[in-house]
């Protein structure tokens, strides 16, 4: 059982977490290199909750909205 765990172990640390090790070997010459994985992540949010809250106008201006506060069988 020893062994199976080893080879997780091993799995992990000597291949799926060598990009990581790179990213952190790269921050004392570049920061902003870096975190490239951290900023790409706050752009692509960024860009679904502008998208998110034009259809949420969208839908306002279009009286789809259903503000009635018995939409719910739980809220009667």
């Amino acid at each position: 059982m020893r062994a199976f765990f080893e080879g997780i172990q091993s799995l992990f640390v000597d291949f799926l977490f060598k990009p990581l090790d790179l990213l952190r070997s790269l921050e004392l010459s570049n920061w902003w290199l870096a975190n490239i994985v951290s900023w790409t992540l706050v752009i692509i949010c960024g860009y679904y909750m502008v998208y998110w809250c034009k259809q949420l106008q969208s839908h306002k201006e279009n009286n789809e909205e259903n503000q009635d506060t018995t939409a719910h069988s739980f809220l009667k």
